[in-house]
């Protein structure tokens, strides 16, 4: 791994403090996890809006913002406040932060910092990368389906919906992501460091300074190393406050300084990049970054390859038609990415603290304990079983989701006969790694879907005139009638140590009344089977015909899938 701190051996400039090179990071959560599709965010001159702002909420003694301030502050809803707050407490850098960890009750009490805040607020106007096509193009046809239930409806589609369409299959890769994000906190800096800094008091309105406090809160959006906010902090990283002491106050440093101080480790850091992606693209297929040649289609769940980042996430791409599994013991305290999975189980059974799901077809994928948030984002006819905090779902047709959320679930793009459902499962750790990353068995908000923007204005494809304010789709509740228990296979059991033995979240009584009905329903007709008066010609007629039925409807269904576990036994 490379060292994230090099020494530089120029010496045309005097000053010390620019002879230390950092190779610096963005934080991808942020950009990742912390974007949201309400228009009055995306503002015209963010300086100018975001300057107001500050002054309008500084008079607070401890400059802590709650919703309501919030909401008059920007003139958006409340409720659009409160998920503000809630966005940001999900990926900000500093979990000593009391808005990180706050029950639901104490969120406005707490309020988000102002200077976090303004940092949230000001990348609501960046543009993703647009996707492109993998360069293992043969590979991508092997593990996604040829033709969809969709594929009839193309002409019907806005070019909009056409582009997302063509291109949902392909995420960009980790590192052009990272230089994409490096290249907007270049381009953006200067205005970043004037949000975080503080005027000299008796000098003129242009002599601004940093302090030590101020320059932390850029460990929101900058990291350096690998280990990202469970490293050093970024105050140790940066000459200006390496010596200093908690009982000796840090003197602030010009912000002009700081600016060409970063400025000039952004770019070695982007130059830096630049090579490794190079060097990838010229070299043979491989690494750690997820554009490396996914498994073959044909891989069992024991020989499905799971692709290891060097910076805790972990990708798991194109499994197909095969069960994959992972537990705690390789991804704990991770984050997890599901990329182009088809007509596959995928069981992650770990607690995590962020999780995307992206391009998956025909596939059932059980997420653990997801403590800070899950986006799933272009999948089709895929069932998702997932515990988290929150959940973002982004132009998505035609899915199932059994959740065990304590946000209210957010829909946003253009989503087609989406379904929620309450959770549906449980293995034998599930209560132990939910209690390790906070979640709530008590708080599940699975049937309060909200549903924002039909268009992202943080995408780079062209909009359509007269949609940006559109509302996305929403999501139908699951009938009760409908609803199923799902069986994790025990594959551990001479390990587990785990005390769950059933579904942690209470069922609605609808469906706790339905699911009992259910189990009446198979014991007696078990009973009948038994009982029957049959001779034994008969009834091997009859458990051969229930087989049949039984397969039609694996299939019908698409239960069949869950049954490649077994393929290796």
């Amino acid at each position: 791994m490379t060292n994230p701190i090099e020494s530089s051996t120029s010496t045309s400039d005097p000053n010390p403090i620019v002879s230390t090179i950092i190779i610096l990071h963005p934080r991808r959560e942020p950009f990742e996890h912390g974007l949201l599709p309400i228009q009055k965010l995306i503002f015209t001159d963010p300086v100018q809006a975001l300057s107001s702002l500050k002054q309008k909420l500084s008079s607070s003694s401890n400059r802590r913002v709650d919703s309501a301030a919030l909401a008059d502050a920007l003139q958006i809803s409340y409720n659009h406040a409160r998920l503000i707050l809630e966005t940001l407490a999900s990926v900000l850098h500093s979990e000593s932060d009391p808005l990180v960890n706050a029950r639901p009750e104490d969120v406005d009490s707490i309020g988000a910092d102002l200077r976090d805040l303004l940092l949230f607020l000001y990348i609501q106007s960046y543009k993703r990368l647009v996707p492109r096509s993998h360069k293992d193009s043969v590979a991508v046809a092997d593990v996604w389906p040829s033709t969809s239930a969709f594929d009839g409806f193309l002409s019907a589609l806005s070019p909009l919906q056409l582009v997302r369409s063509n291109t949902r299959r392909f995420m960009p890769s980790q590192a052009d992501e990272e230089a994409h994000q490096l290249s907007h906190l270049q381009k953006h800096l200067e205005n970043i460091l004037f949000l975080l800094s503080e005027p000299v008091e008796g000098e003129d309105e242009d002599s601004l300074v940093l302090t030590m406090e101020g320059f932390e809160h850029l460990g929101f959006l900058i990291q350096f190393g690998d280990k990202g906010s469970e490293g050093i902090p970024l105050s140790q990283a940066a000459p200006f406050f390496a010596n200093s002491y908690p009982d000796m106050p840090a003197v602030p440093v010009p912000a002009s300084q700081v600016h060409d101080w970063l400025l000039e480790n952004i770019a070695s850091s982007l130059q830096h990049l630049t090579e490794k992606i190079s060097a990838k693209e010229n070299g043979p297929q491989g690494g750690s970054d997820q554009d490396v040649a996914m498994p073959d289609a044909s891989s069992s769940s024991s020989s499905a390859k799971a692709l290891q980042s060097t910076r805790n996430c972990c990708f798991i791409e194109g499994v197909s038609k095969s069960s994959y599994v992972k537990p705690a013991s390789d991804l704990k305290h991770s984050s997890v990415k599901v990329i182009n999975c088809y007509d596959s189980v995928i069981y992650i059974l770990a607690p995590l603290r962020y999780a995307t799901i992206y391009g998956c077809s025909d596939a059932t994928i059980v997420l653990g304990a997801v403590g800070k948030a899950v986006r799933v984002e272009h999948c089709e006819r895929v069932h998702v079983i997932i515990a988290t905090k929150r959940v973002c779902i982004v132009n998505c047709r035609e899915c199932l989701f059994f959740l065990g959320v304590n946000q209210r679930p957010l829909i946003v793009g253009d989503n087609h006969k989406l379904q929620v459902a309450p959770y549906n499962t449980f293995y034998s750790q599930l209560e132990e790694h939910m209690t390790e990353v906070g979640i709530k068995a008590t708080i599940n908000k699975w049937d309060e879907p909200l549903a924002l923007g039909a268009v992202d204005p943080h995408d780079s494809l062209s909009h359509p005139a007269g949609v940006s304010d559109a509302q996305a789709e929403s999501a139908a509740l699951l009938d009760s009638d409908q609803f199923t228990n799902f069986l994790i296979p025990n594959w551990f059991e001479g390990e587990s140590t785990g005390l769950t033995k059933d579904n942690p979240f209470p069922l609605p009584d609808a469906y706790l009344t339905s699911q009992q009905r259910n189990q009446k329903n198979l014991h007696e007709i078990k009973q009948i089977l038994r009982e029957a008066p049959l001779e034994e010609n008969r009834k091997r007629e009859l458990s051969s015909a229930l087989h049949v039925y039984f397969k039609d409807w694996l299939y019908a269904s698409g239960n069949i899938r869950q049954l490649y576990c077994l393929q290796g036994d």
